[in-house]
């Protein structure tokens, strides 16, 4: 079981993590990982390409259905001071994955986790509620307000 810096389980802000590392832009990560000084790697599993299965569910509640495939791409490394990284990013940059994988791994470590959430992860959460606000604005802006007159028998 994942443990926290405080030894509480800490498995919900590791998934919380890895998506937006998953998330963030390729550029964004060749910008910022190296203010961070990641140590070496091995790979535990190199960067491999494949198609995953996304399910949804009717009426967003309802019944779970197959709507299709999405291309992925996922590996796992260890650093040179011990934590292990996984990544899976849609799409098929190895790049982009092996820089998730480093961030996860450095999110574990007890001396790095502050300096990696406040350049990796703030940035990241700040721009995707941004886009989720203009996105909102957007979908307000087309909003179309239907009402009904009622008629009078006879009239």
């Amino acid at each position: 079981m994942l443990q926290s810096v405080d030894g509480s389980n800490d498995v919900e802000g590791r998934r919380h993590w890895i998506g937006v590392l998953a998330r963030a832009e390729l550029a964004f990560l060749e910008q910022e990982m190296p203010r961070l000084k990641p140590p070496s790697h091995t790979w535990l599993r190199k960067p491999e390409t494949g198609l995953a299965m996304v399910r949804a569910r009717i009426g967003g509640t309802g019944d779970k259905f197959n709507l299709g495939e999405a291309l992925i791409t996922r590996c796992t490394l260890r650093l040179a001071t011990g934590e292990t990284g996984v990544a899976y990013v849609q799409g098929r940059s190895h790049r982009k994955v092996e820089l998730a994988a480093i961030g996860d791994a450095l999110l574990q470590s007890p001396t790095m986790h502050a300096a990696a959430y406040r350049i990796l992860i703030e940035p990241v959460l700040h721009e995707l509620a941004a886009r989720s606000a203009r996105a909102q604005r957007l979908a307000q802006a087309t909003r179309v307000e239907f009402f009904t007159v009622a008629r009078e028998a006879g009239a």
